[in-house]
């Protein structure tokens, strides 16, 4: 039987992956600086998505 749960989770961080990977596109960063939190977020889905949101847009810590 399949996992609900488990597919549900799947899905919400798939839909958060794609909404921060719009907003790093729509962001003012160069080039390479989209390029590489777009990998991170790709690579790490969770963690990605968990360090994007702390030090991406709105964190204090850049790159």
């Amino acid at each position: 039987m399949m996992d609900i749960g488990g597919s549900l989770v799947g899905l919400i961080i798939l839909a958060l992956d794609i909404w921060a990977i719009l907003h790093v596109l729509k962001s003012g960063a160069d080039t390479g600086i989209k390029v590489l939190w777009i990998l991170l977020i790709v690579l790490l889905p969770v963690l990605g998505l968990i360090i994007w949101a702390i030090t991406g847009p709105r964190g204090n810590l850049q790159f």
